[in-house]
C-alpha cells in the first residue's frame, strides 16, 4: 500500500461519520502493523463503541512492542466490558505468553460472563500448559459458553490430564458443548479419548458426528507419525 493511501486512511479515521472510521480500520489490514498501529491508537477512545471494538481487535492482528501494555491495561481498566471482552481476545491472538496472568486475573476477577469467555478462549490461544487450573475450574461455570470455551482451550493447550475432567460433557444436552467436546479430544491422544469419539461418532446432531470423525482421524494420523 502506497504512503497516498496510508494518508487517506489516517483522514478517514478523522471523519466524523463512524462508518467511515470503520471502514478506515477495515483498511488497515493491509497496512503494516508498524505503520497501522500509530492509527488504530486513534480511535481507542472513540465515541462510537463499535469503532472502539474494532480498533481493539486490530491491535490483536496488528502485533507491535505498544500493543501488548495497552491491551493489558484495557483489560485491566476499561469500564465497558464489551472492551475489556475484546482486549482479552486481541491478547489471545498475539499469543504473547505475557498475557498469562493478565488473562487469569480477568478469569478469576471480571464479574462479565462475557469477559471470562473471552479469557478462556484467549489462554487458548497462548498454548500454556499453567492453564489448566484456571481451564478446569472454568469447566464449573453456570455459563455454558464459558464451559464450550474451556473445553476448546484445553484441547488447544493439549492438556492430556483434562481428559477425565471434560469426559462427562459427552452427555450435555447442549449439543454446542458436545462439539467443542468432539473437536479438543481430537488434540488429547488417549484410549479414553478414543473410546468417547467413538461414542460421538452416532451423536444424534450431524455437527457433533463429523467432529468426531474428524478427530479419530487426527488421532489415527498422530499415531502413525510416532
Amino acid at each position: 500500500m502506497t504512503n497516498f493511501q496510508v494518508k487517506e486512511i489516517a483522514a478517514q479515521l478523522e471523519s466524523e461519520n463512524s462508518r467511515d472510521r470503520m471502514l478506515a480500520l477495515a483498511a488497515l489490514r493491509e497496512v503494516p502493523a508498524i505503520e497501522a498501529v500509530p492509527l488504530i491508537k486513534k480511535v481507542l477512545d472513540d465515541d462510537n463503541l463499535q469503532v472502539r471494538s474494532m480498533a481493539v481487535f486490530a491491535l490483536g492482528v496488528k502485533p507491535t512492542e505498544e500493543c501488548y501494555p495497552i491491551l493489558v491495561q484495557l483489560l485491566e481498566t476499561e469500564p465497558d466490558y464489551g472492551i475489556r471482552a475484546d482486549a482479552a481476545g486481541a491478547l489471545g491472538y498475539l499469543e504473547d505468553a505475557r498475557a498469562f496472568e493478565a488473562l487469569v486475573r480477568a478469569f478469576y476477577e471480571d464479574i462479565n460472563w462475557l469477559v471470562r469467555f473471552s479469557a478462556a478462549v484467549a489462554l487458548g490461544n497462548l498454548k500454556d500448559q499453567r492453564a489448566h487450573e484456571v481451564l478446569i475450574s472454568a469447566l464449573e461455570s453456570e455459563e455454558v459458553v464459558v464451559q464450550q470455551a474451556a473445553i476448546a482451550a484445553l484441547g488447544e493447550i493439549k492438556d492430556l490430564e483434562a481428559v477425565d475432567a471434560i469426559l462427562r460433557f459427552a452427555q450435555s444436552e447442549d449439543w454446542l458443548v458436545r462439539q467443542r467436546l468432539a473437536e479438543a479430544l481430537g488434540h488429547l491422544p488417549s484410549q479414553k479419548s478414543f473410546s468417547a469419539l467413538k461414542y460421538l461418532q452416532k451423536d444424534s446432531h450431524s455437527q457433533v458426528a463429523a467432529a468426531a470423525t474428524i478427530s479419530v482421524q487426527r488421532l489415527n494420523g498422530s499415531f502413525e507419525q510416532e
